[in-house]
């Protein structure tokens, strides 16, 4: 079964010009799930903290316009990055802890995933928090 890993991104309301919003979204099969830390916790059924599980849907925005595919990726790294985000409730350090400025934030979340797979991708200069 092929793991198929999006990182989508949105521009945050009030401030889009600014800062973006990233989150994953994991994808096997018919099955799509949504991974991303928000500024308030406990939002959804499956919250570990400030991450959430299928908030919102895959696509959704966050306010202020509609969201875009950055990247995505599939085959070993793919897998890889999959494993990593579902195991995040359980190793993710930040779970219970949000700030706005420097982070951690929803982009922190998606740097440290990155940095977990060993994968180079850079976040634009306006994933703020992502160097927290």
């Amino acid at each position: 079964m092929e793991t198929i890993v999006e990182l989508r991104a949105a521009k945050i309301p009030f401030i889009g010009f600014i800062a973006f919003h990233y989150w994953y979204v994991v994808i096997r099969e018919e099955q799509q799930d949504r991974w991303e830390i928000w500024q308030k916790p406990a939002l959804s059924p499956e919250s570990w903290g400030h991450l959430h599980k299928n908030l919102m849907s895959p696509v959704s925005g966050v306010g202020n316009g509609q969201s875009w595919l950055e990247t995505s990726w599939t085959g070993q790294l793919g897998h890889e990055l999959g494993k990593i985000i579902e195991n995040s409730p359980m190793i993710y350090p930040y779970n219970d802890f949000y700030r706005y400025f420097p982070g951690p934030n929803s982009n922190t979340y998606v740097q440290w995933i990155l940095n977990q797979a060993n994968c180079n991708y850079r976040l634009k200069i306006k994933a703020i928090g992502k160097d927290y």
